[in-house]
């Protein structure tokens, strides 16, 4: 680390094949975005990538770097066994991967090989829902995407193996899953395409807490509109999430700050 505060890690460009590259560019692109649009929780939390072409291996962040500090060439690379297949020279840091990311991680990417992409956040607004007996409210049109929202009974830190299975059944064929007293999870096809679906679910959780708050009456939606509004946001009857914003929010990436690419 020089005296500026930036970690210097050794491109990792020269050990990867250009998909694999494109996928930690993406990835690292993914932390910054959830940083700047305030769903992360320091170095807590993980996002993961499947590497394209390669079987059973998935790229995740190292633990102990914030999510600002995300770059291409920082991810660790595993199996879905936790062992590491490459990563970084770190020097003195000697980052790992935290056991819990890789129990959580592993379990969806080993259970949904059409996922390329698994994000799981600890924000504000998405901890205070996963408490309320309630759950995710269809109060507004953009919670209504999330009508059918999984849950998952909190058992504790996700160390033990075992929550695995318990995990993945009630993700189901999902999109998103809500942790009880704990978070929240969504996956795609895409980065761009789980950066949308938890965008969005922040924004469902956040408007949710602000109307409660009001202490005042919601307005009903009949369940018939909540339904056709729930088809209509499913896969098959648009283009697939993240596929006209993900390219922008790359450029905007690019003007604040490019050194996610490295």
């Amino acid at each position: 680390m020089n005296p500026s505060g930036e970690l210097h890690i050794p491109s990792m460009k020269h050990r990867c094949t250009p998909a694999e590259w494109q996928a930690r560019v993406d990835l690292a692109a993914c932390y910054r975005l959830v940083d700047i649009y305030g769903m992360s929780d320091m170095m807590a939390n993980h996002i993961s990538s499947r590497v394209p072409g390669e079987d059973g291996a998935f790229l995740i962040n190292a633990y102990g770097m914030m999510y600002e500090e995300i770059t291409a060439s920082s991810l660790i690379k595993i199996d879905h066994a936790g062992k590491i297949l490459d990563q970084p020279d770190f020097g003195e840091l000697n980052y790992g991967v935290n056991k819990a990311g890789y129990v959580i991680h592993s379990a969806v990417h080993e259970a949904r090989p059409e996922l390329a992409c698994v994000i799981h956040t600890h924000s504000w607004a998405s901890m205070a829902v996963s408490s309320l007996a309630c759950g995710l409210l269809p109060i507004t049109q953009t919670a209504m995407r999330f009508l059918k929202i999984g849950y998952h009974d909190y058992c504790g830190v996700v160390l033990n193996l075992d929550e695995q299975a318990s995990l993945v059944r009630d993700l189901g064929d999902g999109e998103a899953l809500i942790l009880r007293n704990h978070g929240v999870l969504t996956v795609g096809r895409s980065i761009g395409e789980a950066f949308n679906w938890m965008h969005r679910l922040e924004l469902a959780c956040r408007s949710q807490l602000a109307a409660m708050a009001c202490n005042t009456p919601f307005v009903a939606v009949s369940q018939p509109v909540l339904e056709e509004t729930w088809s209509n946001y499913q896969p098959g009857t648009r283009r697939p999430y993240g596929l006209m914003e993900w390219p922008a929010l790359l450029r905007k990436l690019d003007r604040a700050d490019p050194s996610y690419k490295t």
